[in-house]
């Protein structure tokens, strides 16, 4: 493409501009609205693989938005009213749909790498894992946007109406919603009879992703394969559409989109376990001693040893050979709405778990011991509010020797009146004889750790409900 005649195009067309709204538009959802993105392991700063799935997430506004921008740029032969005079020039009609095509291209992939890069410079300066499995992710996500504004511009070309460009974006906008609500979701149920929605195969057409729920989580190489088949697809048609000059030409345009929905759905993985999966180099542990940590988070480590191996000290003093001999990331990831799976010999936890996360020190010791006797039984991905955080911290306290509030805000955590029956608990077994205590714990933790019944009503002395 010749240099000169790219470079007015850029000047010519409004490519800078569709690149402008969407760097500023992604910044200000993320530095203004979204206050999600930057809280915990998974905000947009904290990791790659974060990061490269949130910049994503908003192509689920962005990208409607670059479809209707490309159909204003493929509006304008049509406005210049000299369609015909540009039909009778030697040049091809293929080399004038390039170049602009191109322009665009340029400054849309440029305004996401901007983006990104603006995310990738805080990552660098938190220390996070550096890998390159989030570049994928990141990639597929520019060639979206590229492919709807060549496909906006064909649209806008084969349909020359005021009306085009607006009709296409909202169509885009309806196209993403329904890919995220009914159309792209599969209903299904959870524990307890409760029923949650999954992601199905044809939802990964969408330019979006699913929230981002856990650090460890990223995208299967056939998610990424399948997508780009889709979108060569819709850059393709949307190219054919820019050169097409009569019916049956933009007819016959429509071919590679359909034919590339159907091999597309034909790579992408049906089963939402095999969508998002798990990074397992990004899972690896990385341990001193008993204290393991994923290898995301090895920078950590130094702060959780100490604390992690008092806890498992106070533990042993208190439980004896039933105590854990273990503190370790839990990097297992379950379908939301599932049930914990805990172990008896490891103490799992969780840095976004809100006893952890701003605990340091002492403090930190108490809550991996909490975590070791009473680990939640809330579905995954559900708060808790009930009798598990009392348990947790009345056996955190018989095991320290002193009854205080876990880190998190106690107040916050508990139901109402909950401070009232923590101490009251906590009275009560003490009032006990060593060995009933214990005979308690023990029944009270095999109880948290099965996830099989109330470990709140076995501390206070009854039976599992």
């Amino acid at each position: 493409m010749n240099v000169s005649v790219l470079r007015i195009e850029l000047k010519r067309s409004i490519a800078p501009w569709a690149g402008a709204v969407v760097l500023t538009t992604a910044l200000a959802f993320l530095y203004l609205i979204n206050v999600a993105s930057w809280t915990g392991t998974t905000a947009w700063t904290a990791q790659w693989t974060p990061l490269a799935l949130w910049t994503r997430g908003l192509l689920f506004y962005l990208w409607p938005l670059v479809v209707g921008l490309g159909a204003l740029q493929g509006l304008r032969d049509h406005r210049s009213k000299m369609s015909e005079l540009l039909t009778s020039t030697p040049r091809p009609a293929w080399h004038r749909a390039a170049t602009l095509a191109g322009a665009t291209a340029m400054t849309l992939a440029s305004a996401f790498a901007l983006l990104v890069l603006v995310g990738g410079v805080q990552v660098f300066a938190n220390a996070g894992y550096a890998h390159l499995g989030w570049l994928p992710i990141s990639l597929v996500g520019a060639l979206f946007l590229v492919a709807g504004a060549v496909l906006g511009m064909g649209a806008g070309r084969a349909l020359p109406s005021a009306l085009t460009p607006p009709a296409l974006a909202m169509t885009a906008f309806v196209f993403t919603a329904l890919m995220h609500m009914s159309l792209g979701r599969t209903r299904t149920t959870a524990m307890e009879g409760v029923e949650i929605t999954e992601p199905n195969r044809i939802s990964l057409l969408s330019p979006a992703v699913e929230a981002v729920r856990d650090v460890l989580v990223t995208l299967s190489a056939s998610v990424h394969v399948g997508q780009t088949i889709w979108l060569l697809g819709i850059a393709a048609t949307g190219f054919a559409l820019l050169v097409a000059a009569t019916l049956r030409a933009r007819l016959i345009a429509l071919t590679p989109v359909l034919a590339c929905a159907v091999l597309a759905l034909l790579v992408l993985p049906s089963d939402p376990r095999r969508m998002y999966v798990v990074d397992e180099a990004a899972a690896a542990l990385v341990c001193d001693g008993p204290v393991c940590v994923t290898k995301t988070h090895q920078a950590r480590l130094d702060d959780l040893a100490g604390p992690g191996k008092e806890a498992l000290r106070l533990l042993h003093d208190a439980l004896g050979s039933r105590a854990p001999v273990s503190v370790r990331e839990n990097a297992a990831v379950l379908p939301e709405g599932s049930t914990p799976q805990w172990s008896r010999h490891t103490v799992l936890f969780d840095f976004d778990d809100e006893i952890i996360a701003a605990a340091k020190g002492e403090e930190l010791t108490r809550a991996l011991v909490a975590k070791g006797m009473v680990p939640g039984c809330s579905p995954v991905g559900w708060s808790g509010t009930g009798g598990d955080q009392i348990a947790q911290t009345v056996a955190a306290g018989w095991v320290l020797g002193d009854l205080r509030s876990l880190t998190g805000g106690e107040s916050a955590r508990l139901r109402p009146g909950g401070e009232a029956e923590t101490r009251t608990v906590w009275k009560e077994l003490n009032a006990l004889p060593r060995a009933e205590q214990l005979s308690r714990i023990n029944a009270m933790r095999a109880v948290a750790l099965s996830c099989k019944g109330d470990a709140f009503s076995v501390l206070e002395g009854g039976a599992p409900r």
